[in-house]
């Protein structure tokens, strides 16, 4: 703690000096050395208090000077102590800094931990699975179940548990089914969130699953899972920027905002002071990236490419974009918008075709 230093105040060495009176010729009696008795007194008795004087003042000093000594010792010593004080003060903040900087990397050691042991097995044999059929993820979401009592504090195994609760809900025609593993993995993703708000893994499998168990709600509700849904795309991207779902799905999100309706815009003006905006310019760049990373990644993704070059009136452009989606078959990275998607795109090439017949004919 700063003391607030106080200046000495060393006392003013103050000096008696003896007046004498006026003499007068006709004062006393005369004595016989003809001095008056009077002055003699007088002079005897300034000489001996100008004696006493004398020798007071010089103890007189000596005590002012002590006083004035122990007045800079007080200061000294003061200001001795508000050194120490301020270097106490000083080595404390270091001390807080030191410790900051320690708690700071023991949180990134947390946020980069990497499961070790049995854990370790289960999550890259999930790993595995999830690049299979819809039998062998189903096999990986039967697992991770089984093993969620034991290990569902993990970070790491809950975002798998999101990501297979996404695969259950691919693999289903059934509506509720896919409704009931939209909303668990929704979940599951928050938990994992909680547990690391510093992993892309965990943002975007909480975007998705919040994409999909919004198709269940009003329009409100679409519009606020919507603004939730970007945000953690965009934290996501920020984490890790080469993945190629997020920008598919940036994309897709930049698409259909572009295409709100009248109402939907209405309603969205109502629930924020400024609500989503995007162009199909927007769309098609993320869509473009997505390719960019992985090219071939989903045939939905150049489905889409095409649809906004079509949109955009770049009818070259989709129908080159749509013939090479055609070529490639369906993944597990296409979702249930790729039929339609190709029923709307595949009269590019048909008309294409058409013209390349008739110009041949002629």
């Amino acid at each position: 703690m700063h003391r607030e230093r106080t200046d000495s105040m060393s006392s003013s060495s103050v000096y008696f000096t003896a007046s004498q009176g006026a003499s007068s010729p006709n004062d006393g009696e005369t004595s016989e050395g003809g001095y008056s008795t009077a002055y003699a007194e007088s002079d005897y008795t300034d000489r001996e208090t100008d004696r006493e004087e004398g020798d007071r003042e010089p103890e007189q000093e000596s005590e002012e000077e002590e006083e004035e000594d122990k007045s800079c010792a007080t200061v000294l010593t003061l200001r001795q102590e508000d050194s120490q004080e301020e270097e106490v003060d000083e080595e404390d903040r270091v001390e807080e800094e030191e410790e900051e900087e320690q708690e700071g990397m023991t949180r990134l050691e947390v946020v980069t931990e990497v499961p070790s042991g049995e854990l370790a097995l289960l999550l890259a044999q999930t790993d595995i699975l999830h690049t299979g059929d819809a039998s062998l993820k189903a096999e990986g979401f039967r697992l991770l179940l089984a093993n969620k009592a034991q290990y569902g504090d993990s970070r790491e195994f809950l975002w798998r548990l999101a990501r297979a609760y996404r695969d259950m809900y691919e693999s289903t025609n059934d509506k509720q089914e896919k409704r009931s593993y939209a909303e668990q993995g929704r979940e599951e993703a928050e938990i994992a969130l909680r547990k690391n708000g510093l992993n892309a893994e965990c943002h975007k499998w909480f975007a998705v699953l919040t994409g999909l168990a919004s198709q269940y709600e009003s329009m409100h509700g679409k519009l606020k899972s919507s603004h939730i849904l970007k945000e953690h795309l965009d934290r996501a991207i920020a984490l890790r920027d080469d993945d190629p779902l997020c920008f598919y799905l940036l994309g897709r999100w930049c698409y259909e905002v572009a295409n709100l309706g009248w109402l939907e815009k209405k309603a969205a003006a109502a629930l924020y002071e400024q609500p989503p905006a995007s162009s199909l310019h927007d769309a098609l760049e993320n869509f473009l990236k997505a390719e960019e990373l992985s090219p071939g990644f989903s045939k939905t993704v150049r489905l889409y490419i095409a649809k906004c070059h079509k949109e955009l009136g770049n009818i070259s452009e989709a129908r080159n974009w749509t013939a090479l989606a055609l070529k490639m078959p369906t993944t597990a990275n296409d979702d249930d918008t790729t039929s339609n998607l190709e029923v709307q795109l595949r009269v590019l090439t048909d008309k294409a075709n058409d013209q390349l017949f008739s110009t041949g004919d002629q």
